[in-house]
């Protein structure tokens, strides 16, 4: 299948690394506003086509799927775009900035019946693969708590995406989105009943540090996150009978299971290429069965995780600019 990458900075670069391992994706096209951005980026990764206009783009019937890597408040025009052109949509996380837009952006995907899915690239490597299987056994008995960090030190750039609000910057979007996904996967992919909150607003004007505790029908998760203070990035899932602990858990790649209350299991799989491969193949799976969503990333579970990021965000009366 046929991808255009549409974006040229980090997370891009990442994916493109990840798409180059799976064997039935081919990269056609990159997108970028910028012309120069564009033609080098093509040069460098050896693709065939550049584009500086998204819509002469997704005219291209050589393009089967758009991946969407360009800050958070560009992805709801974007998306919107592509779906009604007819094209499916990787996009990155968050797939909006907040539930609003998400819900126009589903609602516009589902008439034209065309494939979407957030791009959270955890859910599909084989570590959390292992351990969505341990949990379907009840190796762990019933599961009470996950606790969750993510959180590192940017560089002091107020200017660019991390710190700027007119591009939805801050901690909970770009970092927190990962454990409170991982804690939604855990308990069921539906809204928390109860969020309790905490967020510091740094000197830019965007969230530095988020804490927050959510209910998931008595069940509870305790995520923090940070965009300027270096944490232990570790993931710990309690059950009734042991826990699961994922190291450094966004970039994992292992798990230990641990029941009785002693060690029982280290899965360290191979892992190839550097993960962002397995969202593809996830992606092109979906498409070549007929579905429009992923069983495993699935639409309503995004929409319920922006709402919960909504409602963290709201708590602390923080919104970006052009929210009501």
């Amino acid at each position: 299948m046929n991808w255009a990458l549409v974006g040229t900075g980090g997370i891009t670069n990442n994916f493109l690394t990840g798409l180059r391992a799976v064997a039935d994706a081919n990269i056609v096209a990159v997108v970028s506003r910028a012309e120069e951005s564009a033609r080098q980026f093509s040069v460098t990764h050896n693709i065939e086509k550049s584009y500086t206009d998204y819509d002469q783009m997704l005219e291209d019937p050589a393009i089967d799927i758009i991946y969407l890597g360009t800050p958070h408040t560009t992805h709801k025009d974007y998306a919107i775009r592509a779906f009604s052109a007819k094209k499916a949509v990787l996009c990155e996380k968050p797939a909006a900035i907040n539930a609003h837009d998400l819900e126009e952006m589903i609602a516009t995907a589902r008439k034209n019946h065309v494939f979407f899915m957030e791009a959270m690239w955890t859910r599909f490597v084989p570590p959390l693969c292992k351990v969505r299987e341990w949990l379907r056994y009840g190796l762990i008995g019933e599961i009470k708590m996950v606790e969750a960090n993510f959180g590192f030190s940017v560089p002091w750039k107020p200017a660019e995406r991390w710190l700027n609000p007119a591009l939805g910057g801050g901690a909970l979007l770009d970092a927190g989105v990962y454990p409170i996904s991982l804690a939604s996967m855990i308990f069921g992919g539906k809204k928390p009943e109860k969020i309790v909150s905490i967020l510091n607003i740094g000197k830019t004007g965007v969230d530095e540090e988020v804490s927050a505790v959510l209910s998931y029908n008595g069940r509870i998760a305790n995520i923090s996150t940070a965009l300027c203070t270096k944490m232990v990035n570790d993931a710990y899932i309690y059950g009734t009978n042991g826990y699961i602990h994922l190291p450094d858990f966004v970039f994992s790649h292992h798990a230990s299971l641990f029941t009785d209350g002693k060690y029982h299991y280290n899965y360290e799989p191979e892992f190839i290429s550097n993960g962002y491969n397995y969202e593809a193949e996830e992606v092109i799976s979906c498409i070549r069965a007929g579905k429009i969503e992923s069983d495993i990333m699935p639409l309503d579970e995004s929409l319920a995780i922006a709402h919960t990021l909504d409602t963290i965000r709201f708590q602390n009366n923080f919104k970006y600019p052009g929210e009501k």
